[in-house]
C-alpha cells in the first residue's frame, strides 16, 4: 500500500526517489531513515517494506523536478511522491536502468 495509490508492486531493483525540504533537510532524511514513523508520504509506504534497503542519500540545491527530470529511469507508480508536483514529472520515484 502506498497511501491513495492503493496497493503497488514494486520488482526487485534499484530505485531513486527525488524529494524535497524548503526547511529542516536533516531532519526530514533522519525521519524518513527511522523506522518508527506515522506513514504519511508515499514514500514512507515504501520505506516500511522490511524488503526495502537504502543504500544511500545524497542531497542537492538543484530543484526536485529538474533533479528527478536529469535522472535516466522508468516511472514504476504513476504519481508516487509526486502529488504535489507542478511540473509533469509523472512520479519523484524512478526505477534505476539495470
Amino acid at each position: 500500500m502506498a497511501g491513495a495509490l492503493g496497493s503497488c508492486n514494486f520488482t526487485a531493483g534499484g530505485y531513486v526517489y527525488t524529494g524535497s525540504a524548503r526547511r529542516n533537510l536533516a531532519a526530514r532524511i533522519k525521519r524518513h531513515l527511522s523506522a518508527s514513523k506515522t506513514l504519511r508520504w508515499h514514500i514512507d509506504y515504501l520505506l516500511a517494506d522490511p524488503d526495502v534497503e537504502i543504500i544511500g542519500v545524497d542531497t542537492s540545491s538543484t530543484p526536485e523536478c529538474q533533479w528527478n527530470q536529469q535522472l535516466s529511469g522508468g516511472i514504476p507508480v504513476s504519481g508516487f511522491g509526486a502529488s504535489d508536483c507542478r511540473k509533469r514529472c509523472g512520479a519523484h520515484l524512478k526505477s534505476l536502468p539495470p
